[in-house]
């Protein structure tokens, strides 16, 4: 590629960026539903605690839109078997190229009563993530998104990625409450610290979305999160276990969300408290607040900081020279 078509990505890149999204909805909604956004390092586990905590409401008779706002598109692959389905973004391109309409039947299939889609997202270096997480939202309400009447619609969303378009229903107030997903390790709960940082943030700022709590996932019952969210100030919604039968169900596309598996009741709960807990506004933690969660040998945290003064900079003596600067006695 040559530098001139590069500087002509780049700037169409930017173009693209500086684009405000339309206006939030104002309108009267058909239906109360509960939107909310669950978050996650990725790795945590999120969508596949989505997809079986969106099966067992659908069995509990709830209506379910399960949304997949991250580009991997974890979270249909993992309720549909492993099959990938089409996502918005690259959906609705091709359908523009064609002259076609985008209809609800191109993106959105179903499951025992689950429905879900895939927002999609660009490939690395071919776009921006936040945009097309904004992009696509604006065709949700265009093929009608606030007239569904919903019970619960489910946003699967990536907690590392620090883009403005993934904390988009956050700062818009596009949900009532967020949910974080963690382990008992440090990077997950630095991601998790981060979100509660964000709600916190916009709170401050006028918003009304508080964090309905934590889901423990891969819990090995060491008691790092358990610590995080008493420390924080939010709820445990349920811990799911370090089990290699869990593990192995999850990596085949396994549903365990059901009222016949071993699992089925540990879901069962997480329905209910997610139905239930109210948002709650976060006491974020500092650095050091985080690390003081974990044994310092395992994190570093007995580490002191050394500065370094010239002399190091230089590898050897530094002597300072006499200032040029002029300074006047008061007069």
């Amino acid at each position: 590629m040559s530098v001139q078509a590069l500087l002509d990505e780049a700037a169409a890149l930017r173009a693209e960026a500086d684009i405000e999204p339309d206006a939030v909805h104002t309108g009267p909604v058909t239906k109360e539903t509960q939107i909310i956004a669950i978050y996650g390092k990725g790795g945590s586990g999120k969508s596949f605690a989505l997809a079986n905590l969106s099966y067992m409401m659908a069995q509990q008779g709830k209506r379910v839109l399960l949304i997949g706002c991250d580009p991997k598109s974890d979270t249909t692959s993992l309720l549909f078997g492993g099959k990938a389905t089409p996502t918005i973004i690259e959906t609705s391109s091709i359908k523009k190229l064609a002259g076609e309409e985008l209809k609800i039947e191109d993106v959105c299939f179903q499951r025992d009563g689950v429905f879900a889609m895939e927002l999609g997202g660009p490939e690395v270096g071919r776009g921006c993530g936040g945009r097309g997480i904004i992009h696509g939202f604006e065709t949700l309400e265009k093929l009608g998104f606030h007239d569904w009447g919903f019970d619960y619609v489910l946003l699967d969303f990536l907690g590392d990625v620090v883009c403005g378009g993934f904390g988009l229903p956050i700062a818009r107030d596009m949900c009532q409450k967020v949910i974080v997903v963690a382990s008992n390790d440090l990077q997950s709960l630095y991601v998790a610290n981060n979100v509660c940082k964000a709600v916190e943030y916009f709170r401050k700022m006028g918003g009304n979305v508080g964090v309905a709590g934590i889901l423990i996932n891969k819990d090995d019952g060491t008691g790092e999160a358990q610590a995080f969210a008493d420390a924080v100030g939010i709820p445990v919604l349920v811990s799911i276990p370090a089990h290699d039968d869990i593990r192995k169900k999850s990596a085949n596309y396994q549903i365990i969300g059901t009222n016949e598996s071993q699992w089925g009741p540990l879901f069962e709960d997480l329905a209910a408290n997610v139905e239930t807990a109210p948002p709650v506004r976060p006491r974020p933690l500092d650095q050091d607040g985080l690390l003081s969660l974990f044994k310092p040998e395992d994190t570093g945290g007995n580490f002191t900081l050394n500065p370094a003064t010239q002399a190091d900079m230089r590898g050897g003596v530094f002597e300072t020279k006499p200032s040029l600067e002029v300074v006047y006695d008061n007069v």
